[in-house]
């Protein structure tokens, strides 16, 4: 038996489908929801369809933002000829945190993982190597510690190298299996400092 009407539930439903929400979550903001007045609701709504329209990738680095680039890449006084590489934008943002990292990013969206299918092409490679095609001096690969993150950071590593562009290695002290986002600001700066060539 159905504790709540269609509306609710299928209110719960779309709420449990978002990443890290469970039942008892989604119920609790569908709740919420209901329980806030039509002007927030339609207000909230209004902001999300805004920027679903509206939110697009750099057309740089690839992070999400709402203008051409991202204010990242928009700034000038950032180190323009040192590129971070990283898995996706939860990475970025948890680089971003520690507030040391004076560079710009470049953001895949993945990983190479031939057992699910994902191989070079389907991450943005390409538009790293023509990002290279500009005064780059370092790339600092800072991909997961996992196996596709490694199989990664070796691919992008032979496909620099011969550029002469110098390749380094976030240093292992983030722990194997570990991700980025999960990580606190002190250990990301410590494998950002201890960083290796490859």
């Amino acid at each position: 038996m159905d504790l709540y009407s269609g509306y609710i539930n299928q209110l719960i439903e779309e709420f449990a489908k978002l990443p890290g929400v469970g039942n008892k979550s989604a119920q609790r903001l569908a709740l919420h929801i209901i329980n806030m007045p039509k002007e927030h609701v339609e207000h909230f709504a209004n902001v999300m369809t805004e920027a679903k329209n509206h939110i697009h990738y750099c057309k740089s680095c690839y992070t999400l933002t709402d203008q051409e680039l991202c204010p990242i890449c928009a700034n000038q006084g950032r180190d323009h000829t040192t590129i971070m590489v990283v898995e996706n934008i939860r990475d970025l943002a948890a680089y971003e945190k520690t507030g040391k990292y004076e560079g710009v990013y470049h953001v895949l969206h993945g990983a190479i993982s031939p057992m699910l299918g994902i191989g070079p092409n389907d991450i943005k490679l390409k538009e790293l190597v023509k990002r290279l095609e500009e005064d780059v001096k370092e790339v600092i690969i800072a991909t997961n510690s996992s196996l596709e993150g490694e199989t990664t950071a070796m691919y992008i590593s032979k496909l620099i190298k011969p550029t002469g562009v110098k390749v380094t290695r976030i240093a292992s002290g983030v722990p194997v299996g570990g991700d980025l986002e999960c990580i606190d600001e002190m250990t990301l700066l410590r494998a950002l400092e201890g960083r290796t060539e490859l």
